[in-house]
């Protein structure tokens, strides 16, 4: 029997970290590849004729089809027990970025960007069902909050490499750049494969020792909880208004306040305050739950408020704030998918969470990027303001915080 064969707590939780951390990995060098080609988005699609709009829509788009298919490919994890398999061929289709180097096109580059987004959509529902099962051991916000650091980590190293390359080779360095994306994104296939063989079945980090703030069998079944929907509606909203990076950095370009060389190393500095403030933020979900949420919204507002401006000091603590609500949002927000739904939906779960997310993203990063280009930064700034105003109206009106107090309180074993 399971039960039988399973170790002692600390050895439950030895294990729990190790498939934590070589998750980490996982994510530190497939965000090498992508977030590398990420903080360029923008300017690269600009360079090759792309007006505000499409890079607006493109960075969208690329989020939506990242996120359009987690339903159905979280539900077939769940259904079919595949969710190492899917991890595997979702990281696989990160090998489609450096093929950027031989596009000369803007088209053909979007519809690169879109493919390896299919791959996260193919990979993201499965990887952190098996996350949640390991965090389950050692607490979710903590748990979320190593991966996210780690991952964080990885999205700082791949800008970085982007600004060396463009700083040696100018408008060529785009091209070397993207070649050298191969070397991390075979890495991240390598640590992947190997953290399969060491843990094949996740799922019994969790049913072997029950958590206090775990759901029990009877209130999931396929079934997603009232709270769950709650709170994915507040997702929703506060997504919306949550301006692109792509949006952003095609700003910085246009202000020349920065250099070629230097707007990848803004987006790294985003991600390294997004690293830095993911265990803060996995503490704070662990111990105060959903209301560390709340923050959320404020900083989006202030975060966009200030990076559309055109001076320097403005833009560097725009993106900074927008780095920090990055953090809670990759952190706080995947680690509650896991304590509102049962095990046995959790790929589902976060699925259809990241539908949601995904389409919002979509229709915020498109009509956006449109008012950018009729309105200018104003209107940006100005639709942002209203649509997080909302989105924190939003938050206390329908009780997300206490619904998420009231599940947890309910899935005492």
């Amino acid at each position: 029997m399971r039960t039988q064969r399973a170790m002692s707590a600390p050895s439950l939780q030895r294990r729990a970290y190790r498939l934590i951390i070589l998750l980490g990995l996982v994510s530190l060098f497939g965000d090498i590849s992508y977030e590398g080609v990420r903080g360029v988005t923008g300017p690269y699609l600009a360079l090759l004729g792309a007006s505000a709009v499409a890079v607006g829509l493109v960075a969208g788009l690329g989020e939506f089809a990242g996120y359009a298919l987690r339903t159905a490919s979280g539900y077939l994890a769940d259904r079919l027990r595949l969710h190492w398999l899917l991890t595997v061929v979702g990281y696989g289709l990160i090998a489609t970025l450096p093929l950027l180097a031989l596009v000369h096109r803007w088209e053909l580059a979007a519809a690169l960007i879109v493919l390896e987004r299919l791959g996260k959509a193919l990979r993201t529902p499965s990887r952190d069902a098996i996350l949640s099962h390991a965090a389950s051991q050692v607490g979710r916000g903590k748990g979320f909050g190593i991966h996210e650091a780690l991952d964080q980590l990885g999205a700082l190293i791949g800008p970085v490499i982007f600004a060396v390359a463009l700083t040696f080779d100018g408008e060529a360095g785009y091209r070397l750049g993207f070649g050298l994306l191969t070397i991390p994104a075979i890495l991240a296939i390598v640590i992947l494969v190997l953290a399969w063989r060491q843990e094949p079945e996740p799922e019994s980090l969790e049913s072997v020792t029950p958590r206090v703030n775990r759901p029990t069998e009877a209130s999931g079944s396929r079934r997603l909880s009232g709270p769950f929907w709650r709170y994915t509606l507040f997702t929703a909203l506060t997504t919306l208004g949550f301006v692109p990076f792509a949006l952003l950095s095609y700003h910085v370009e246009q202000t020349g306040r920065f250099s070629p060389p230097l707007i990848p190393l803004l987006y790294a500095v985003a991600m390294g305050v997004d690293g830095g403030i993911a265990l803060i933020a996995g503490w704070g979900y662990d111990r105060f739950g959903l209301r560390t949420l709340a923050a959320v919204p404020i900083c989006i507002a202030l975060g966009t408020a200030a990076a559309l401006q055109s001076t320097t000091g403005f833009i560097i603590t725009g993106v900074v704030v927008w780095g920090i609500a990055m953090g809670l949002v990759e952190t706080t927000m995947r680690a509650a998918v896991g304590e509102l739904s049962a095990p046995s939906a959790r790929g589902l779960a976060y699925g259809v969470f990241n539908t949601v997310f995904g389409t919002a993203w979509l229709a915020g990063g498109a009509v956006l990027g449109y008012l950018y280009e009729q309105l200018g930064s104003r209107g940006t700034i100005g639709a942002t303001l209203v649509l997080e105003i909302a989105a924190l109206l939003l938050f206390w009106g329908l009780g997300v915080a206490r619904a998420h107090a009231s599940y947890r309180a309910q899935s005492v074993s």
